[in-house]
Parts: structure tokens; sequence; C-alpha cells
């Protein structure tokens, strides 16, 4: 048994991490700020991770042999959290995201289409941090998601005081009410009523994964093994964009009808125009057995569909 501290938790494949956590026989502390009770047995703290003097107060003396941090989203609330946890916890995990290979966010190296993307692309101890970016403005934030995500691991690289390791999730799937981005659900709900899809005419593929797959990883980061640094997490195979609408008509029993926009302008969820589809090779050779995405992906696409159904239909 391990003393495991989730920071966030309370919902999608953060709710099922804590789940399988206690499940597992792990002491589990939950951190958010109260607008979620975590399931019984699990031990709740109250506090926002953004007001260090808080966190530390809620924490009081207690001590960790994880941390996994499913909230972090800049470089400042990872080193109000690094200072927080530097004598509380031996590891830290933190889950990040491909959007941080992402070449519309930033000059990386070139990699050739259809070449997966390995996690050297972005190295945390290399990479520049900015703390005097308007990162509490929640718009800045949203337009600088993958930039907040690439700071916030090289905070917590060079931290010190812990061994630690990023998880970088592909695009998360689980259809039904656990599909909270709604990405499934627009093409589920578009497709059903006959709406276009907006494609770009050279759709490039992308990687994802199932929520419950991410929960399996992130349990498995956090517990059976120690390695550090970034790793991918994605399922195997690839799939554009049309792919994905093929597979949501044929169970909707419908033809799907495209749109095709210009390079540059905004197309629907998981059209993409340039190339950052991970490999997932590291989380393999450390051990992590992953599943193939046309496996998962009907079931999860059904789930969608039912959800997305009105009693009109």
């Amino acid at each position: 048994m391990q003393r495991i501290c989730v920071i966030g938790g309370s919902r999608y494949f953060g709710k099922l991490l804590v789940e399988r956590l206690r499940a597992t026989g792990h002491q589990v502390t939950v951190i958010n700020r109260g607008s979620a009770q975590p399931p019984a047995g699990v031990e709740h703290l109250v506090a926002d991770r953004n007001d260090e003097e808080s966190l530390i107060a809620a924490l009081g003396s207690r001590t960790f042999d994880v941390v996994v941090d499913q909230i972090c989203y800049t470089p400042v609330q990872a080193a109000i959290a690094a200072r927080a946890f530097a004598s509380r916890t031996r590891r830290y995990v933190m889950t990040s995201t491909i959007e941080v290979y992402d070449p519309a966010t930033v000059a990386l190296p070139a990699v050739p289409t259809g070449t997966p993307v390995p996690e050297e692309s972005v190295d945390p101890a290399t990479w520049l941090v900015a703390m005097d970016l308007p990162w509490h403005d929640e718009a800045y934030l949203k337009t600088h998601y993958a930039e907040g995500k690439r700071q916030a691991e090289a905070v917590f690289t060079r931290a010190g005081s812990f061994a630690f390791a990023s998880v970088r999730s592909a695009h998360v799937l689980g259809g039904g009410p656990r599909e909270f981005t709604g990405r499934l659900a627009h093409y589920a709900e578009h497709i059903r009523r006959g709406e276009e899809i907006t494609v770009h005419a050279k759709a490039l593929p992308t990687v994802f994964i199932h929520c419950e797959e991410l929960a399996d990883l992130l349990l498995w980061a956090s517990t059976a093994t120690n390695f550090s640094g970034p790793v991918n997490a994605c399922s195997d195979g690839l799939l554009d964009v049309r792919d994905l609408a093929t597979i949501v008509a044929a169970q909707a029993g419908r033809k799907p009808a495209y749109r095709v926009v210009a390079a540059g302008e905004t197309a629907s969820p998981f059209s993409f125009d340039r190339h950052y589809a991970m490999s997932n090779s590291r989380a393999k050779e450390l051990g992590f057995a992953f599943s193939r995405v046309i496996d998962w992906l009907p079931g999860a696409v059904a789930e969608a569909l039912t959800a997305s159904a009105t009693p009109a239909d």
C-alpha cells in the first residue's frame, strides 16, 4: 500500500484513477476546492491549489509516496505545488497533453509527416519558463494551453526535490456522459442529424486514448514504475477525421456529409492540417501494453450516439 495524493480527480479519467487507486488498496487523498466529494474511504482536503498558503495549511504534516496532479495548467501552479510538496513526496506525476507537440503553438524540430512524435521533441529540462506572462487570465490561458503545459513540466523537472514524470495524453474519448469534452458528441449529433462535418482538404491523422485506458496508465505510472521524464499515452493506431466520421456514420446508419475548409481555418474537432501524432514506444518499453483504438472506439461511439439521441428520434 502506498500513500497517494491526487490533485483534482473529481471528474472523467481523474475520477476513474481515484477509484482504481482505492480498489487496489492504496491510501488515497484527494485535494480540490470542495466542488465534489471523493468516493467513500478517500480522504478529502479542501484547498485552492492557486493559493499557496491555503494548500500548505490543508496539507498539514501529511506526506505521500506519490502525488498525481490532474489539474496543473501553468508554470505558476507548478511552482506553488513544487514548493508545497518539496518535503512531502518522493515522486510527482503530472497529467500533460499531446498539445505540447502542436507545431501551431510553438516552433519545434520538424518531424516528417507520418513519423510518430517522440518525447524528446519537447524536452522540459531545456524549456524556457516565463512566470511573468498573464497565466492568471483565463482568456490568455485558453489560447496558450499547450505552452502552459510545457512550462509546467519544465518547472517540475527542475524542482529537484522529488522524482518527476509527466504523462502526455492523446485525445481522450469515452462516449456518453463520461466524454466531457463534447468532441465525440459533436460527431454523433452532427452525423445523426445529417449535418456537415467541416474538414481540411488534407486532414492528417492523430492518436486517441480511451478514458479507462488513460486511468489505467496513470495508475501504472503512479504505482508500478519509477520512470522519470515525459511519457506519451496513446492507443495503437492512427485515425484522421474522415476515419472517425466513417465509424460514427456506420453505427448511426447515416452517410457523413463534409464541407472542406482552407488550411489554417477552424474545422471540426480532430481535423488537423499539421502533423503531431505521438509515438507510444517509450511507455511500451517501460512495460505498459496499449489497446488498439479500433477495438474500443465503436463502443465509445455507441455510447455517444445513445447520449445524443432525443425522444423525437
